[in-house]
């Protein structure tokens, strides 16, 4: 019997104004799977991410979140979903503690539950307990770890990051890809966009490629690699071989 996706896109098409973002897009995210989504920049990845969690209407084609349709039954298909989207925004003058707390009870989470479990977190990602510290004071790459803590502390079935480790120490970038690589292990899904090409081949059980607006391939990292570095691999896809080598620019030479 085959598995419900964890996340599914059926020809997914937007438009923004005359421009088109993305064309015809379908995509099937296997439950249990740590999936990385890489691309040139403008290749469609934020949008497509956005579409599949209900963050921004696709023009046409729908999305489903372990079937369950995100734009006719949209509250049983965010119920599984924790996400980090890019610019992800925050109640600035809210503490970290007080911020996690509140979005884990909106999330019916019982209140006592809800503190443990923002106290755990921000006790990982080595983030201040301070109720008087503002998320305001907060640097990028902290605020980066607490959207992951954010995304997580409802306990998902399906975590959807938009580039996780922009910004992040490698410290920090080690912890948070610990704990993502727990969450997989303990049978939940995480999607992640990415420009680090490593990462992704080190991380990830299985890739897509995205490039104007269209699914150039998906399946498991191995079989996108080809046997190649991924690097590599993403270049030849998306012909990134043959761009400027930057000869162009022998004036800066001195």
């Amino acid at each position: 019997m085959l598995q419900t996706p964890a996340l599914e896109a059926v020809g997914v098409t937007k438009y923004y104004g005359n421009n088109l973002a993305l064309a015809q897009a379908s995509l099937q995210i296997p439950q249990g799977s740590f999936y990385g989504i890489v691309g040139p920049n403008g290749a469609g990845k934020s949008t497509l991410l956005s579409i599949m969690t209900g963050l921004l209407q696709p023009t046409a084609g729908t999305t489903f979140v372990l079937g369950n349709n995100m734009w006719t039954d949209p509250i049983a298909a965010k119920e599984h979903l924790g996400v980090l989207p890019s610019g992800m925004f925050m109640f600035e003058r809210l503490s970290a503690i007080k911020h996690l707390t509140y979005v884990a009870i909106l999330r019916g989470v019982e209140e006592k539950e809800a503190l443990a479990r923002a106290l755990s977190l921000l006790d990982t990602f080595e983030l201040p307990t301070d109720k008087k510290k503002p998320i305001a004071d907060y640097s990028t790459g902290m605020r980066k770890k607490l959207g992951l803590a954010l995304a997580l502390i409802s306990k998902p079935k399906v975590v959807v990051l938009d580039e996780p480790f922009e910004a992040v120490d490698p410290v920090s970038a080690a912890t948070l890809q610990k704990t993502l690589r727990s969450f997989t292990a303990a049978g939940g899904t995480v999607v992640l966009s990415s420009h680090v090409m490593s990462t992704v081949q080190d991380l990830c059980s299985h890739v897509a490629v995205i490039n104007r607006g269209q699914v150039l391939c998906a399946g498991t990292t191995e079989q996108i690699a080809a046997g190649k570095d991924l690097g590599t691999r993403f270049l030849e896809l998306v012909g990134g071989a043959g761009q400027k080598t930057g000869e162009e620019l022998q004036w800066l030479s001195h």
